[in-house]
């Protein structure tokens, strides 16, 4: 068999939905990570000393957890692509508000508009899992981590440069500009997305607020119907979540304040990361499709101890082996959990299985992120030691309690 046919049998499947997917995740992911490295000091340049970034993170992801569920509910009960194309749009025109912002307050509003957007979030999931056959589906995932590690990896360097030449905040203010236009052109190629649940009643915006009730209800009840693994799978994903957040909010300013890393380098720690996606995202994937999705599953606890041991007292260069070792946490948990609750849950209930992880992992992401930074203010090392801790009830949950399906089945 040549080269040509081995690529052709290997990614066959990309093609309809998924096929436009993966071309407007290639639009955003170009943009995506440009902001990443100076945020946190963009934020500080606009006044938000103190907790300002513990305030917007927690608003950020409390926002995001309001629309969890009701975008489950949704995208399961009336369809994936109305939110999908309509939300994109809306979080493209969000970014207004980060490229004008005279203060860091213009910045939480533009941030909480766009988590509201992201809505549209588990009818995204929803919609890749519907068109991925199920032997393809860790490849598929482990795909769309490579699109957007291979994507992203550019954009610490744009951006940083951009920054470097026009100093913090007329680069900051250039960058979010290209990632407004980027995302729109995005929004417009989802335009070709077809529906993947067939129903008679379209979507309408007042069902946002009046179908909240019923939402809550579908959703709490899909867990009676689920495996018991899924739970177990979706307690992990939200300590993952939460134990991110913890470090996730101030470690550009820890590097910067502690470490003493210069500002000016800190977007190259980025690259190593984003390129160790890239690489290990295929392997990862054929791993999870041929093993199974447990053993790469449990491997995240262990990277992202080993990720935080090298960063709380690195210099750049373990700083870099550090955000690698993070980028492996990343891949080993997202694909993995990807494929074993496509395996585990059926097509009409992923959205709202997807909505329930969603809500209590914002909600628990946003805690840690203003939780985190008022350890930081404590002690600045205390959110590293806090997450360490975590992972052990992490390992331990996944190794007793999270089971795959039985060969030959889809589910248990």
């Amino acid at each position: 068999m040549g080269l040509k046919d081995l690529l052709k049998r290997e990614f066959s499947f990309i093609s309809g939905n998924y096929r436009v997917l993966i071309i407007s995740w290639v639009i955003m992911d170009v943009a995506m990570e440009m902001p990443v490295p100076y945020y946190q000091q963009y934020v500080q340049a606009l006044g938000g000393t103190g907790l300002g970034l513990g305030i917007i993170g927690m608003a950020q992801f409390l926002a995001m957890a309001a629309v969890a569920i009701p975008g489950g509910f949704l995208a399961d009960k009336y369809g994936r692509r109305w939110l999908i194309t309509t939300m994109t749009f809306g979080m493209a025109l969000s970014y207004l508000f980060f490229a004008l912002a005279p203060s860091w307050e213009f910045v939480l509003l533009g941030t909480v508009i766009l988590s509201l957007c992201l809505i549209y979030q588990p009818a995204l999931f929803a919609m890749v899992q519907d068109s991925l056959p199920p032997e393809r589906r860790g490849v598929g995932s482990s795909l769309i981590q490579t699109i957007h590690g291979t994507f992203n990896t550019p954009g610490p360097i744009i951006g940083g440069l951009l920054i470097v030449a026009l100093r913090l905040v007329p680069g900051m203010r250039i960058v979010y500009t290209i990632m407004l236009v980027l995302f729109l052109i995005a929004a417009l190629s989802r335009l070709k997305l077809k529906e993947t649940i067939v129903n008679s009643e379209p979507m309408r915006f007042r069902y946002f607020i009046s179908k909240y009730p019923e939402a809550i209800r579908e959703s709490l009840s899909v867990w009676k119907y689920v495996p018991r693994s899924t739970l177990w799978l979706f307690i992990v994903q939200v300590m993952v979540m939460f134990s991110s957040a913890l470090t996730n909010v101030m470690n550009a300013v820890y590097a910067r304040d502690v470490l003493g890393i210069p500002q000016d380098q800190w977007f190259i720690v980025y690259i190593p990361m984003l390129i160790t996606m890239v690489i290990v995202s295929f392997p990862i994937g054929k791993m999870v499709d041929r093993f199974g999705p447990k053993i790469p599953l449990s491997l995240g606890p262990v990277a992202l101890v080993s990720s935080l041991a090298l960063f709380i007292n690195g210099d750049l260069f373990t700083i870099m082996i550090s955000m690698c070792a993070l980028g492996l946490v990343h891949m080993f948990v997202m694909t993995s959990a990807m494929t074993l609750t496509a395996s585990l849950v059926e097509p009409q209930n992923r959205g709202k299985v997807r909505g329930c992880v969603n809500f209590l992992g914002y909600a628990f992401t946003g805690v840690g992120m203003l939780l985190g930074n008022f350890l930081y203010n404590l002690y600045p090392q205390l959110p590293f030691y806090v997450t360490m801790s975590l992972a052990l009830p992490m390992a331990l949950i996944i190794i007793f309690r999270v089971h795959e399906p039985k060969k030959g089945s889809t589910r248990y």
